[in-house]
This record gives C-alpha cells, sequence and structure tokens, in this order.
C-alpha cells in the first residue's frame, strides 16, 4: 500500500535562496533509495479556501519506506536547510484500499455512531 507525503511549501519572499536551493539539489537522491517520488510539485489552483505556497506531492512504496527515508541520515543531514529556510506543513497518509468506497465509509460510521448510542441507553 502506498504511502502518499504531502507537503505545503511556503518560501519567504517566493524565491529559494542558497540553503534552500542546496536543499532541493540534494533531497532527491536521498529519497530515490527508499523508493520516494515525485508526483507533483507547484503551485495549486485553488478552488475553495486559502493556500498560500505550493504544493509538494511525494509516493513511497509503504509507511515504512517513508519512515525510513525522513530518519535516514542522508535526508536528517539536509533537513536543517529545509527547516531554516521555508515553512512546511508536512503530512504522510496511506492509499486506500482497492475496495474502499466513500459511501462504504459513510456507512460504516453511521454504525458505529449507532453502536455507540445503543450502548449507551
Amino acid at each position: 500500500m502506498s504511502t502518499y507525503l504531502i507537503n505545503h511549501l511556503r518560501i519567504p519572499g517566493g524565491v529559494p535562496n542558497e540553503e534552500g536551493l542546496s536543499y532541493l539539489e540534494r533531497v532527491e537522491g536521498t529519497a530515490h533509495p527508499f523508493g520516494g517520488k515525485w508526483l507533483a510539485n507547484g503551485e495549486p489552483t485553488v478552488i475553495e479556501g486559502g493556500w498560500q505556497g505550493l504544493v509538494v506531492l511525494m509516493e513511497f512504496p509503504d509507511r515504512a519506506a517513508a519512515d525510513a527515508w525522513y530518519n535516514s541520515p542522508e535526508y536528517q543531514a539536509i533537513l536543517p536547510l529545509r527547516l531554516n529556510n521555508a515553512i512546511a506543513d508536512i503530512v504522510l497518509i496511506d492509499s486506500l484500499p482497492e475496495d474502499y468506497t466513500v459511501r462504504g465509509f459513510a456507512q460504516q460510521v453511521r454504525a458505529a455512531v449507532l453502536a455507540a448510542s445503543g450502548s449507551q441507553g
């Protein structure tokens, strides 16, 4: 099951400085050994709400690979270059099973709420 990294990235001044550019030049080499690849990178088209900055979307083979990359000595060595020169909200999220449906999810929530209300009475 793939794991996706989503980064809501803001670069002060809009243009990476020298340290930011150094990070960009080196980060890809740290992710590839863990099966990391970039799926999207750039300014999104905002259709609802507000979004300042860029989106980075990466895919890893699974959660273990994503965690291993983030915690690897190679990535940790360059991480300060990003932390000190950009603002980022980063999340990991696992892909859904093949048989997942939003309707099925709603039905599970509905059943759980009904079960909880029945156990309280």
